[in-house]
């Protein structure tokens, strides 16, 4: 039987990928809520659907097989009597909702929906004024529910969730287990809520090995784990990740059993900035020995190697000097690695497709990555570096401020030839 998860590297051939179509949650984005909800602009959904289709399609003509995170959370609903009732009693005590009577009338909606598809589409899409019946509910309630809606200016009653589509940040495949990650931001925390459904109810993928669950409380994320080799994770001290959280990791990750343990942590201090959300936004890795880099990163980054001492469950900590060059080979085994500037040597270059996730990149196998079409002067140096991409449109989807590397969630890679 294939393993269910499977992930020691970020290049090995990749067989299973798990995606999110972005749907009717970015319809609910206005300029009210941008800011709340962690958007700089309001995509155009129909034009964000067709380049993530083209995204999926090439995946599968690379021979990826590729998962739908709705499909597994409306599988794992139907798996149990009690699966649907719990996800809706989570989602509201998640949302926020003000009142008893609301809260029922919410739940009513919900469990009245025909297929748990509708339950799941709705839950990522938001609750509106008009999808609630107001006949069974009093004036105070009703009173409240204009008020709601008024102050959100759009008539939402819960938030729409648009950074689903980004699903490598909620949970992360490290070797066989799964680090079910804790969101920093508000307008993400309920994203752990389809992770959590999936692994208590669906049939292929319940109760994984948890490296790390929410309950724990320092907050950690998807887009910050690196796994670069069988021996070796990186993990982005960050806007979005605590360093007490990579103390916990680390110490499983090193003191797991024999034949699931990693032998090195390295954690990676980068600015706490919005535009270097997570490491992977200035760092990922396309070949054996190549990474894209942000260039302004340099001489930003500290680099922290953890590593098992001598007693059981020991933790040594200690700070590599030196240049990324050298402090990558050396952890990798290699002679030398290669790192390629994003926006090569051009400031404003560097600049911008950074911003547009130009060092954002997903590797199917070494040396063959996707990439966003519209960075084109740091693609011109991929491809005069000899790597081969594949290049999708992405004039809304990096809208959303996240790349390949961020929309995708590897399940599976096979080892390295």
């Amino acid at each position: 039987m294939e393993s269910r998860f499977q992930i020691r590297s970020e290049i090995g051939p990749l067989k299973t990928v798990l995606l999110h179509r972005p749907g009717e949650e970015l319809l609910n984005l206005s300029p009210s809520n941008l800011e709340r909800l962690l958007f700089d602009d309001i995509p155009y959904l129909e034009v964000a659907q067709a380049e993530h289709d083209v995204f999926a399609r090439m995946l599968a003509e690379e021979g990826v097989h590729v998962l739908y995170l709705e499909d597994l959370v409306a599988d794992a609903l139907r798996a149990s009597e009690d699966a649907r009732g719990s996800f809706i009693e989570a989602y509201i005590e998640g949302s926020g909702v003000r009142g008893r009577v609301l809260a029922e009338a919410i739940g009513s909606y919900l469990l009245g929906l025909a297929r748990e598809e509708d339950v799941v589409r709705k839950a990522i899409a938001g609750i509106r004024s008009d999808d609630i019946d107001a006949g069974g509910l009093d004036n105070a309630t009703l009173s409240d529910l204009t008020s709601l809606a008024g102050s959100a200016g759009e008539h939402l009653i819960v938030d729409p969730i648009p950074n689903l589509y980004f699903t490598r940040d909620t949970f992360s495949v490290i070797g066989s287990g799964v680090s079910l990650n804790s969101m920093t931001k508000p307008a993400r925390r309920r994203e752990a809520l389809f992770a959590q459904t999936i692994f208590a109810y669906h049939p292929d993928y319940l109760e994984p090995h948890l490296w790390y669950t929410p309950s724990e409380g320092p907050r950690i994320e998807g887009g910050d784990i690196l796994v670069l080799s069988p021996t070796t994770v990186a993990i982005g001290v960050s806007e979005r990740t605590e360093a007490a959280a990579i103390d916990a990791i680390a110490k499983r990750l090193l003191w797991a059993e024999q034949d699931e343990r990693f032998d090195r942590v390295m954690a990676f201090s980068i600015p706490e900035t919005r535009a270097f959300m997570h490491l992977d936004t200035v760092f990922t890795q396309v070949d054996v020995d190549t990474f894209t880099v942000h260039p302004n990163i340099l001489s930003m980054m500290e680099v922290y190697e953890l590593t098992r001492g001598r007693e059981a469950g020991e933790v040594r900590v200690r700070h590599l000097d030196g240049a990324l060059e050298r402090t990558m080979a050396e952890a990798l085994g290699l002679p030398s690695v290669c790192l390629i500037k994003c926006g090569g040597e051009d400031p404003i270059a560097a600049a911008r497709e950074q911003w547009n996730d130009g060092s954002n990149t997903l590797a199917v196998r070494p040396g063959r990555v996707f990439v966003y079409q519209r960075n084109s002067v740091t693609n011109d140096i991929l491809y005069a570096a000899g790597l081969e991409l594949l290049e999708i449109p992405s004039a809304e989807l990096s809208r959303g401020r996240g790349g390949p590397h961020c929309m995708s969630m590897a399940f599976i890679r096979d080892e390295i030839a």
